[in-house]
């Protein structure tokens, strides 16, 4: 396996279904990936070469080979180092409304432990600026950096609304872009379901330092029972019409230049709410 054997990459937005994308390639018969966000371009460069090959299968002959990290579209440093190492790759960008992403990514982190429960404090643009969650829809000036370095006809952005809307013709129009000799079909199973019971995340965070002791025993009976005990499902903090509508301003301008980019209308991104927000998937 070498550099020059990897052919695409999925690049982002973390929280837009790429999950669900890199499943449905997964299932054709030409394609190859492993299975979990490598991130090597972003967080894990310092391993070096050698360790981010080893992470894939030696490539067979028929199989184009790929891998995701939703990191490497909102990293800085990533645009420049994926362009060294794979000068010819195809990117693959799936965005989403980016007030929905923020407000995913926040639930996400929440049901983990990692956030409490004061949203404003995270979301808020006037509080959080420069943090995980704004920083993740900033999708405009983070596909700038990749277009600098790559001719545009080796990036690929997909919306995850047009995903939901018809996912068929979403899959085709990545094959083509891929070039791949036979259809891709849609996986249909939940990636993640919020209704799921989960440890809550105060007790979470408590065990956090036991985790890598209780890691090798994640599949025995006894554990399994205990976290039934404790695991429920949870109930999300709602996402206020006035934070909404400060997110939607907060990304306005952001969108009008990706539209502009696209040559997609990207309006609907900007509706002010009505009313509070449900978790979103």
């Amino acid at each position: 396996m070498q550099l020059s054997d990897i052919d695409f990459l999925i690049i982002g937005a973390a929280k837009s279904a790429t999950t669900w994308l890199q499943q449905s390639l997964q299932q054709n018969p030409s394609v190859y990936m492993p299975d979990p966000e490598l991130h090597f371009f972003s967080r894990n460069f310092e391993k070096g070469d050698g360790w981010y090959l080893e992470q894939f299968a030696p490539k067979s002959e028929q199989a184009i080979v790929g891998e995701k990290s939703n990191s490497y579209l909102d990293a800085p440093e990533a645009a420049a180092r994926i362009k060294k190492a794979l000068p010819h790759a195809r990117l693959i960008a799936q965005l989403r409304n980016p007030v929905d992403r923020a407000y995913s990514d926040y639930c996400m982190l929440y049901r983990r432990g990692e956030v409490g429960t004061d949203i404003t404090s995270y979301l808020d643009p006037r509080q959080a600026k420069g943090g995980r969650f704004l920083v993740g829809g900033l999708y405009c000036r983070q596909l700038e950096a990749y277009l600098d370095l790559y001719p545009a006809e080796n990036l690929q952005v997909l919306l995850y609304e047009h995903m939901r809307q018809s996912p068929q013709a979403h899959l085709d129009a990545v094959r083509d872009f891929l070039q791949l000799p036979s259809p891709l079909h849609p996986v249909f199973n939940k990636v993640k379901d919020k209704t799921v019971p989960v440890v809550p995340p105060k007790l979470r965070r408590l065990l956090q330092p036991l985790k890598p002791i209780a890691a090798p025993f994640r599949g025995n009976a006894i554990v399994k029972g205990l976290r039934s005990m404790v695991a429920r499902e949870l109930d999300y903090v709602p996402l206020p019409t006035d934070l909404r509508n400060r997110l939607v301003e907060f990304y306005a301008p952001e969108t009008e230049r990706l539209g502009a980019l696209l040559k997609q209308d990207l309006s609907g991104w900007l509706q002010a709410a009505a009313g509070s927000a449900r978790p979103a998937a």
